[in-house]
């Protein structure tokens, strides 16, 4: 079997009203390349008819991989590189806000000798202007606190060497934050803009909550600022309620002034108690990523991969 050119890894989870456009689309760019290639879907636990539109392409260069339940989009971007074997790997989403068309530039540079080419948005059409405002806060706050230069507005739209995929398979750590993983490992990287566009059909998979989640795990996973932060918290707390101890004892000592009203002293308490459990918080998050490298349950469980070979030693789970 001839080794492919390109792997384009793409994750799914419930796409059924655009999947067949994203297909048709990713297989005229690199149908123009004329080099092999194949298509990586990884089903992040649809529910719909995602899985049977893909079956039912038909197309050798198409696999499945098939996960027993959601696992998230980090953890499908992951396994899609583990089962990867082109010489270049490229990961794009399914609701086509990321043109394939892009892909042809992300190849020259490659070519060019860079090994990691990002794709940079200057533009994002159809979402809201919280998320825009958050989405630019939640990458400047990123860059700020990470011990890695991990580009802003960009999102895992990207193509990786394959060297650079080796690597990053390497990295056994449960809470992923693949772009993150790429910046770490280092390379030679170049970025290309872009406009991103609505989502062509469907909803977003990505919802405030996972937003969250994304934000702490790409901060926790790159910097110990946090942590710093909060034992600097700690300190400065610690010296005021100090300070503000001796000014008691000398309002008892040295004057008549009697100190009155218990507002202001439940302002400072309610004050203090916030900050202890916030930082408290901030170490608990950590603990809990501690606790999962621990258990070193598998990342991902595959159900089924699609077409099934004969002999072949393909990963069913990753620990």
């Amino acid at each position: 079997m001839v080794r492919s050119v390109y792997s384009i890894i793409v994750p799914v989870y419930n796409e059924e009203a655009v999947i067949l456009t994203t297909y048709q689309r990713l297989q005229n760019v690199l149908e123009a390349t004329s080099e092999s290639y194949e298509l990586i879907f990884v089903n992040d636990g649809s529910r719909d008819m995602t899985v049977s539109l893909l079956k039912g392409l038909g197309d050798e260069n198409v696999k499945i991989i098939d996960f027993s339940r959601n696992f998230g989009h980090q953890v499908a971007i992951t396994a899609g590189m583990d089962y990867a074997e082109g010489d270049a790997v490229i990961v794009i989403d399914a609701d086509l806000q990321d043109p394939p068309e892009l892909i042809l530039e992300m190849i020259e540079k490659w070519k060019e000798g860079y090994e990691i080419v990002y794709a940079k948005r200057t533009i994002r059409k159809g979402e809201s202007f919280f998320k825009k405002k958050t989405a630019a806060l939640f990458y400047r706050l990123l860059r700020l606190s990470a011990d890695v230069d991990i580009p802003l507005d960009t999102g895992d739209f990207r193509l990786i060497d394959r060297k650079v995929c080796d690597e990053i398979k390497r990295i056994p750590e449960k809470n992923r934050f693949v772009r993150g993983l790429v910046s770490w490992v280092g390379f030679r990287q170049t970025a290309i803009e872009y406009e991103r566009e609505e989502r062509y059909a469907g909803e977003t998979k990505y919802p405030l909550k996972k937003m969250l989640k994304l934000s702490i795990d790409g901060i926790t996973s790159f910097s110990y600022k946090p942590l710093k932060m909060a034992s600097f918290s700690g300190i400065l707390l610690s010296f005021v309620g100090f300070i503000y101890m001796l000014f008691v004892i000398y309002l008892k000592v040295f004057t008549n002034h009697t100190v009155t009203g218990w507002a202001s002293l439940i302002v400072i308490q309610l004050l203090f108690s916030g900050l202890v459990l916030f930082n408290l918080g901030i170490v608990g998050e950590y603990i809990g990523r501690i606790y999962d490298e621990a258990r070193d349950r598998p990342l991902y469980i595959v159900k089924e991969f699609y077409p099934a070979i004969k002999g072949s030693k393909t990963p069913t789970s990753r620990s």
